[in-house]
């Protein structure tokens, strides 16, 4: 694969902007090293989202953000420049921005970035230490995408 390409779906019926996604997509990606992958964002709903928890998960209970990491498993190697998708369901996102106090476009950033992070390994399932390392990360790619210095990781 010769450069990044991000490929955006947005299944709304109100038409979320996507250049500002596309951009803070390159930016992580550019940050992480990534700049000759592909990687594709879904922006959908609590449907959608509870549809692939379940199916994927075993949680029947909807989310704000999956991963589907292309890097890890048995054909990991067949498209090594292929990261993933990253599902984001708009409907939890902007419930969780209203409750936290900040913008829909901060909390979409923040769940971004947490998705990109397990497309490239990072997991804060597996113990407190990979979750303050994720954390910090977090953190660092945050400060690059946000002008909100005190925005909190994820």
């Amino acid at each position: 694969m010769e450069k990044l390409k991000i490929l955006i779906d947005n299944q709304q019926k109100e038409r979320l902007p996507t250049a500002p996604l596309h951009q803070k997509t390159e930016q992580i990606l550019n940050a992480l090293g990534c700049n000759n992958h592909e990687i594709s964002i879904v922006v959908t709903d609590d449907v959608q989202v509870r549809d692939l928890n379940r199916s994927y998960r075993g949680k029947d209970t909807p989310t704000n953000v999956l991963s589907f990491p292309m890097q890890e498993g048995e054909f990991s190697d067949i498209t090594p420049g292929l990261l993933g998708d990253v599902v984001i369901s708009l409907d939890t996102a902007r419930a969780e921005a209203q409750a936290g106090g900040i913008s829909t476009d901060e909390r979409m950033s923040q769940l971004l970035i947490h998705g990109i992070l397990h497309l490239i390994g990072f997991d804060h399932e597996l113990g407190e230490i990979q979750a303050l390392e994720m954390e910090e990360k977090s953190l660092e790619l945050l400060r690059i995408i946000e002008p909100n210095i005190d925005l909190p990781a994820f």
